[in-house]
């Protein structure tokens, strides 16, 4: 049997590609013929170059594929030109579904984001059913993968097989671009936090995030989301764990949201006039103000996703972006 795998060459989905390998099954991935293949280094692969934005491509690379496994995105908290979010996350996926469907595949997993599950207004965790709208979005990247979700829903509606899976904040091996949450791990490891925001987080093993997503295509409901989480945190409490690991000091100066706010915003405009990302995202600031806290029990319950402590899933972070000199 077959499995395609798309986002690869990213965190998430090279680890899903090595937890196939495991298993023994034989593993096609979708590329770009630019992307930096360093995660598919000594994988049994076989490399497609593709493109979401290219429906033919989509079609070859899912032909003699029994299950897909769309990961990639364009995961960031800015981009000088807003519109990749939504060519790609958006029009992409429904070009890779389409082409999915149109040449029998069986079943799909899509691997969408936390950031498009709801919070409960009061304060609480939020669940697979927690209500949210388009309006709720902060950002480009949660909007264009809330408007992804959306896509997916209806083709699950006129009978696409597939399920959805919403990773929280994976952290562990192989984060080569890093995610944002990766990066904050790499600039903790450096000494450049002498303050933070406090805020809240759910944090999961890559690997236990990859394992959700092939348990999702074995055991997953059609048309049902999953949240891929394990154990809320603090930030403070994240930044306590990192200490004992690291033997970098804990920052101690909280500083109130309305204080970095102004920052956020002229580090936005001068990233608009410069054309780089800036050093303290807008939108991250943004979704600071909600403690990002979830109940996990679905997935757990259905799936049988893994529950592997955050101490384990960090430390792991820690050694692999020493390994690689991040840090």
């Amino acid at each position: 049997m077959k499995a395609l795998v798309t986002g690869a060459t990213g965190f998430v989905g090279a680890a899903v590609a090595r937890t196939l390998v495991r298993t023994g099954l034989e593993v096609r991935v979708l590329a770009r013929p630019d992307s930096d293949l360093q995660n598919l280094d000594g994988l049994p692969v076989e490399r497609v170059a593709g493109d979401l934005r290219d429906p033919a491509s989509l079609r070859k690379a899912t032909t003699g594929c029994r299950h897909l496994y769309h990961v990639a995105a364009h995961y960031a908290l800015w981009a000088k030109d807003t519109s990749i979010f939504y060519d790609i996350n958006v029009a992409g996926t429904r070009n890779l579904l389409e082409a999915a469907r149109d040449v029998g595949v069986e079943r799909t997993v899509y691997c969408s984001t936390i950031g498009a599950i709801g919070l409960p207004p009061g304060g609480g965790l939020g669940t697979e059913n927690t209500p949210v709208s388009l309006e709720q979005m902060a950002g480009h990247y949660k909007r264009s993968k809330y408007l992804a979700e959306q896509e997916v829903h209806k083709l699950a509606k006129e009978g696409l097989p597939v399920v959805i899976v919403n990773p929280s904040a994976p952290v562990g091996e192989g984060d080569v671009k890093p995610t944002p949450t990766g990066q904050v791990i790499v600039d903790f490891m450096k000494g450049r936090m002498p303050a933070y925001m406090e805020t809240g987080m759910n944090i999961i093993d890559v690997d236990d995030v990859a394992t959700g997503h092939l348990l999702a295509m074995e055991k997953g409901r059609q048309g049902e989301r999953y949240i891929l989480g394990s154990k809320n945190l603090l930030l403070r409490e994240v930044f306590e764990i990192l200490s004992k690991l690291t033997g970098v000091k804990a920052p101690a100066l909280k500083l109130p949201r309305a204080a970095v706010l102004p920052l956020a915003y002229l580090n936005h405009w001068l990233a608009e006039l410069t054309g780089r990302p800036p050093r303290i995202p807008l939108e991250g600031v943004k979704m600071a103000k909600y403690k990002m806290h979830y109940d996990c029990s679905k997935a757990v319950r259905e799936l049988g996703l893994p529950q592997n402590p955050p101490e384990v899933a960090l430390e792991k972070a820690v050694r692999w972006f020493r390994d690689h000199k991040y840090a």
